[in-house]
């Protein structure tokens, strides 16, 4: 017979559950306890060290020890430390303290040069925290506010020129911490908290960055991290664009120099970052993103963009997704610059393959090309390679980019009249007539042919669209119809059919109006090859070949 099985006392449970958190109750205020401790104890050594009369400063070891020990027992100690120690350094910093200058006798030399070996200490403590930080951002965060609490008292009592202190002294090691950071995040709070807000401090950033990327070798271990948080920095930065602009949002103010910072002399610094980042060797990523960014974030802070035409026409050159993007820098510098780029036309119609209808960057391409096609005087041979190589792209093209391709190509044949041959062609001779009716007819387009001049599209026609006009997508099959209508509609507005993509295409369709209800077929089928009869022409094909099988 089985044993009865004995429940537990409901109050037994809840009283050992009560005595639990009891226990952590009583943990957690001595916790506390000792943090106030701590805390109270290190602001004691802060006063004492900062006394006017009789200061203590080798009580300086009893904090920075602690602060630099990674075997703490507690988190709060080290940052209650740390934050003590910046505080006892900015008001050595305010009271002269630091400075050599100051010293009237060799002791208050050696004293000083003591002092500053233990600032030196500290400061290798934050860049640490601030370079790796161990994935710990809110540590990263401390230690960047920090430096720049140092920083601000570093320039604002240098007894050096402020360019001296800012090239010297911590923020351009700071800069270097953060750009070695294998965290982003530290970047971003970089630009969010003290770049964006500080005129000085986004200045003297950008020497700092172009410095590094100018003395890092290209093959070093942290090269490509430092290219990357580069980039994030800089394209997060607002574009200061108006050279009226006063630039008098200091973070660092010294009484004998200006209060603002000279306009062309910040460009000059951007402009110089840019062009050092754009030689460092980028990875194919960060080129397409420079390349995407070009004329709205990089071209305003230039002060001489011709700078930049070896870096897009390389880029142009590489053909791809990256020819894409660099086109719209490139055509600036065309259009208003006169950069003379030989056979840009050549180049821009080998960008017309296969996977131009499939890319991402289809819409910024056809707007580009609308503006490079739109003059009335080019060969209208030319033209019609690009009207016929489009149409042929778009046989194996995604409905989005078909109803793209199409009124392009419709206002294309508007802008040309002389290309208008290739919509309906007939035979010219009774010959010509006579070999299509016996062997068919070729077209005589080159689709393989680079030079636009010499693919023969000026004696083909536009079949392709014909052929569109069965599409299995109503909307690309309608639109292609306006080939074989009347040729007395205006031009389209390209722009109206950029942005189209399977779900807008799908909403469209869904969204009409349904006149009449479609006709379905209610009889289920028996047979799919087969008949009953026997009869069928499929089934008997079908037999055979199971027969010799």
């Amino acid at each position: 017979m089985p044993g009865v099985l004995k429940q537990e006392n409901p109050s037994k449970k809840r009283k050992g559950v009560e005595g639990a958190e009891k226990a952590d109750r009583v943990l957690k205020k001595s916790r506390k306890a000792v943090a106030n401790q701590y805390a109270a104890h290190i602001a004691e050594v802060e006063e004492a060290i900062c006394d006017p009369d009789a200061p203590k400063y080798n009580d300086i070891a009893t904090i920075l020890l602690p602060a630099a020990r990674k075997e703490l027992e507690g988190k709060l100690d080290r940052t209650q430390a740390i934050v003590a120690l910046c505080a006892v350094f900015c008001r050595l910093f305010t009271d002269g303290k630091l400075s050599k200058s100051n010293a009237k006798s060799e002791e208050q030399l050696q004293v000083i040069s003591w002092l500053r070996a233990q600032y030196e200490d500290y400061r290798e403590l934050l860049l640490a925290i601030l370079s790796h930080g161990s994935g710990d951002l809110q540590a990263q965060i401390l230690a960047l506010s920090l430096c720049m609490l140092l920083v601000q008292a570093e320039v604002s009592y240098a007894s050096t020129s402020a360019v001296s202190a800012w090239k010297t002294g911590l923020f351009f090691k700071t800069i270097e911490a953060v750009l070695s950071s294998p965290s982003i995040r530290i970047s971003q709070q970089l630009v969010e908290r003290y770049l964006q807000q500080y005129d000085d401090l986004r200045h003297y950033a950008l020497m700092a960055i172009a410095q590094l990327l100018n003395s890092v070798a290209a093959d070093c271990d942290w090269m490509a991290t430092l290219r990357t948080n580069a980039l994030e920095i800089m394209s997060t930065l607002d574009v200061v664009e108006n050279t009226t602009t006063k630039l008098d949002s200091l973070f660092c103010e010294r009484e004998e120099k200006s209060k603002s910072i000279q306009v062309t002399a910040h460009r000059k610094q951007a402009q110089q970052a840019w062009l050092a980042l754009v030689s460092s060797g980028l990875e194919k990523d960060q080129r397409k993103k420079i390349l995407g960014m070009m004329t709205s974030k990089i071209v305003p802070w230039l002060q001489n963009v011709e700078l930049l035409m070896d870096f897009l026409t390389d880029s142009y050159n590489e053909g791809g997704a990256t020819s894409l993007l660099a086109l719209s820098g490139l055509f600036y510098l065309i259009s208003e610059k006169n950069l003379d780029y030989p056979e840009f036309y050549t180049k821009l119609y080998s960008l017309l393959d296969v996977n131009l209808l499939h890319s991402k960057h289809r819409s910024r391409f056809f707007r580009l090309m609308n503006t490079f096609m739109s003059s009335t005087h080019l060969p209208a041979a030319m033209v019609a390679s690009f009207i016929k190589r489009l149409s042929r792209l778009a046989l194996a093209g995604p409905p989005a980019g078909i109803v793209a391709a199409i009124p392009w190509i419709y206002n294309m044949l508007k802008a040309h009249p002389a290309c208008t041959f290739m919509m309906h062609r007939e035979p010219r001779t009774n010959e010509e007539r006579e070999r299509i009716e016996d062997t068919g007819a070729t077209d005589p387009f080159k689709m393989e042919e680079v030079d636009p001049l010499e693919s023969n599209a000026i004696e083909s026609c536009l079949w392709e669209l014909v052929t569109l006009q069965n599409h299995y997508h109503p909307n690309v099959a309608s639109l292609a119809k306006i080939i074989s209508e009347q040729f007395t509609k205006r031009s389209y507005n390209v722009e109206d059919f950029l942005d189209h993509s399977y779900s807008s295409l799908i909403d469209t369709e869904l969204g009409k109006d349904m006149k009449r209800a479609p006709v379905v077929e209610f009889v289920i089928p028996k047979r799919i090859f087969t008949t009953d009869e026997g009869d069928n022409t499929l089934e008997k094909l079908m037999l055979d070949v199971l027969e010799t099988a």
